[in-house]
């Protein structure tokens, strides 16, 4: 048997507990898991957890994570008591606004495979006679859901991963780390030093404070959340005991940011609706110095107020109690909302998973172990990767006002596309200037403002031609994203590309390293461009990409986000051989796309732009005009055209450039509202969207950027024994029916009287004149011409499966 590793978890919260188990239960058992206060009730916040689980969110992974947590503390116990009790939980709606989100929550239930209903107003009170029904427009209602026991859960985990060989030590606050040569070597404490090959850091709000012993600036916030008790309630007495503390589903009263829970006789209450209460890690105090336990401030009243009068307007039986205790419990709050999980970018070895809540504990906790003893995790942790956020997003200005709205928006109804409004403007291309000037309207990705549409396209003709859509759909849209979409098709535009991840791979092994991570044959000769796939083991698409080979040592990469970089950099060759660097903020690069486009940019340079000479899928350098570039004959929208990349100091002068020659061509600055619509009617697939590491390149529909007869490459393995004909499932092209019905994502796919299938991407085909979707279904349903249903804010709207692609199938548009 091989050695095991050394594992140290810093943290015996329910985390720390919940990983330990994990790891134990799949054969890892040399475990040392650090505790700085007593076991169990640590003093974090899982020791004032309410412990209330709602599982679904507009989040696949979340919701996963949630349902795993329940399913394995409904089956545990703790000296014969219970550590998850299925209660079920209701989220009411007292306004149309809320009742609206309620049903599309229902589709992501249905989508994610959580049973849930929709209930009526007297429904809702049989289910939870405390509430007064005449306030209810309707409830939501999730059976599986309930109360966990925070502090049993953590013992039953820790007891079943002691019992496998772990050991839990308390009262050792960890003083330092120990690393050399780039790894971790030992974790210090003020008993003595503990030798790691992996440390795990399960800290919570201390987060930021074991982080800075690595140099880890981890972007999280300790913030204070109220929770108050009420005095015993009349109509409560004789119902619950201390063996079963309720007895009604948990109650969430949103549009107050309001939930409930029993304690026996009193309502316990949590309110988000007060101001946001930030503090520093460093400012927590240590459990022997708290005056009750590290995570709980001192109640402020004033701030519980508004909060009290929207509980007694609810539950009319509060107003014969009142407030009898409360807390300010911290909790940990990230910029976006999601976990941090993931590995040191730069210490091997020293592993985090923090920022978790009760809910997602368990399914956290199965994901890490899978990570750490398997290489990787079987669930998609994209949106959970430590290493998803930009440099510039980890200021510790951005974090704390971010993770503060993130706060303050935690039950608010919140649109896919709605941008945060603090911190903006972060992250500018060099037509930003240009772009207000047009009117631009900027949503904001990774910190970069991306133009949608532009308002000086208002006056265009073909915006007459686009038809009116549901409300929900005509949020952060306009018409003249349409009228964008068909001049792009009709003449010529100009898209800002810039905000793409761009990487830069040189040296004398640069091709055999990008040979052997990607999925593709690369050994071309310079000037051509590959798209590609980088997989996991199994075989998983964790990104897609595009490669150009600048020299026969040089190639520029268009890669998803920092997490590739961050894949690629900890797959170098130890011998210096390869340089990787991330040229995105010295770069910009605009997508000239059109039928014209080759006569607008064939005058501006002595380089020959001819079909001839520069056919599709291949790059040169060039000039247009002064400014030199990279152009890569390359279309994410379907239409003849070139990707334009210069550095940075030179973007106005491209743009400038290109937009005074296009005028004779009916030139159009395009947003991406428009580009989005584009891509869909040609079927190009957005990683993360679309497509993760959880699907396959045959099923994806990516199967042709894979080369099995090219030699190894990282997930080659996994893909043996597989084709496009042995797939059960696949993403597939649904043509919708009502033009007013533009879906967004996430909604459920019905046929047979059942759900089969979810949502990824949606958009309105203005060229082909139909509303498009792209859904994972099984391959029975994915045939052209199945008739499906789509669940949309709880109506079914007709789709049918399609060909695809829906626009060009010939490719004789982008080949011309």
């Amino acid at each position: 048997m091989a050695t095991q590793p050394r594992i140290v978890i810093i943290g015996a919260g329910i985390v720390g507990c919940a990983l330990a188990d994990e790891l134990s239960i799949r054969g890892w058992t040399n475990i040392t898991v650090l505790e700085q206060g007593p076991l169990f009730a640590t003093g974090g916040s899982s020791s004032h957890a309410p412990g209330l689980v709602f599982q679904v969110t507009g989040c696949k992974t979340m919701t996963e994570f949630a349902k795993y947590t329940v399913a394995k503390y409904s089956a545990m116990t703790l000296d014969g008591k219970w550590c998850f009790q299925q209660l079920g939980g209701i989220e009411v709606a007292t306004t149309q606004q809320r009742w609206d989100d309620l049903k599309r929550r229902h589709g992501w239930a249905t989508s994610w495979g959580v049973e849930s209903f929709l209930r009526t107003p007297e429904e809702c009170g049989e289910l939870h006679p405390l509430l007064d029904e005449s306030k209810v427009l309707g409830g939501f209602h999730i059976p599986s859901d309930g109360l966990a026991k925070p502090l049993r859960a953590a013992e039953a985990q820790a007891r079943q991963a002691m019992e496998r060989g772990a050991r839990f030590l308390a009262h050792h606050k960890v003083t330092g780390i120990e690393r050399h040569g780039g790894r971790v070597r030992s974790v210090t404490t003020d008993q003595g030093s503990f030798r790691a090959d992996i440390v795990v850091s399960c800290v919570g709000m201390w987060g930021p404070t074991i982080g800075a012993m690595v140099d880890l600036d981890l972007p999280l916030v300790p913030m204070a959340h109220q929770y108050a008790k009420t005095t015993p309630l009349a109509v409560l007495a004789g119902v619950n005991d201390d063996l079963h503390e309720m007895s009604k589903p948990l109650l969430r009263h949103q549009d107050a940011d309001l939930y409930f829970r029993e304690h026996v006789d009193r309502i316990g209450i949590g309110a988000y609706g007060h101001r946001p209460m930030p503090i520093t890690a460093g400012e927590i105090l240590d459990p022997g110095a708290a005056p009750t336990m590290p995570s709980e401030l001192a109640f402020t009243p004033e701030d519980f107020e508004p909060s009290w009068k929207a509980a007694v307007d609810l539950l009319p039986c509060l107003g014969d109690s009142k407030v009898e205790d409360g807390v300010n419990g911290l909790f940990s709050f990230t910029p976006d909302g999601n976990p941090l999980l993931g590995e040191h970018p730069d210490l091997n070895g020293f592993w985090v998973a923090e920022a978790v809540w009760i809910t997602h504990s368990a399914g956290v906790a199965r994901a890490m172990a899978e990570w750490l003893v398997d290489g990787q995790p079987t669930i998609d942790l994209h949106g959970c990767d430590l290493s998803r956020f930009e440099d510039v997003q980890r200021a510790p200005g951005y974090v704390h006002q971010r993770s503060c709205q993130n706060f303050t928006e935690v039950y608010d109804v919140l649109h896919p596309l709605q941008p945060a409004e603090g911190s903006r403007p972060l992250r500018t291309s060099p037509f930003y200037e240009r772009q207000v000037e047009l009117g631009g309207y900027f949503l904001e990705a990774s910190g970069w403002e991306r133009p949608h549409w532009y308002e000086a396209n208002a006056d265009l003709p073909e915006v007459e031609r686009i038809p009116e859509r549901n409300e929900w759909a005509a949020r952060y849209w306009s018409p003249i994203a349409g009228a964008e979409a068909l001049v792009a098709r009709e003449r010529v535009a100009m898209f800002d590309m810039t905000a793409l991840k761009r990487l830069e791979v040189s040296g004398p092994e640069a091709l055999n390293f990008l040979q052997t991570m990607t999925t593709n044959q690369l050994n071309r000769k310079p000037g051509a461009v590959v798209y590609t796939l980088l997989l996991d083991e199994d075989g998983g698409v964790r990104s897609d990409l595009t490669v150009a080979r600048l020299a026969e040592d040089r190639f520029q990469i268009g890669a998803n986000s920092a997490i590739d970089l961050d894949w690629l950099r900890r797959h170098l060759p130890p011998s210096g051989t390869v340089q990787l660097r991330d040229i995105t903020a010295g770069t910009c690069c605009i997508g000239l796309w059109g039928p014209e486009a080759r006569n607008l940019l064939q005058p501006l340079t002595k380089q020959d732009f001819s079909r001839k000479a520069m056919g599709y899928f291949k790059s040169q350098q060039a000039y247009i005009g002064d400014v030199p570039v990279t152009a890569m004959r390359l279309s994410y929208v379907g239409e003849l055209g070139w990707e334009l990349y210069t550095t940075a100091d030179m973007g106005r002068r491209l743009w400038d450039t290109l937009w005074e020659a296009g005028q004779r061509y009916g030139v159009i600055a395009a947003g991406r509202s428009a580009f989005n619509s584009m891509r869909l009617e040609k079927g190009y697939r957005s990683w993360g969207t679309d497509m993760t590491a959880e699907h396959g390149p045959y099923e994806a529909g990516v199967g042709f950027a894979v080369r099995m007869d090219k030699g190894y490459f990282r997930g080659r393995d996994g893909l043996l024994g597989r084709s496009a004909a042995t797939v059960d499932r696949k993403l597939a092209c649904l043509l919708i029916d009502d033009d007013y019905q533009v879906v967004m994502g996430a909604e459920p796919v019905h046929a047979g009287g059942e759900a089969v299938g979810y949502v990824t991407s949606a958009a309105r085909g203005y060229s082909i004149g139909k509303n498009i979707a792209y859904a994972w279904l099984p391959v029975s349903i994915a045939t052209p011409g199945t008739p499906v249903e789509i669940e949309y804010f709880g109506e079914r709207v007709a789709a049918t499966v399609a060909e695809e692609p829906l626009f060009d199938p010939d490719m004789n548009r982008i080949r011309s």
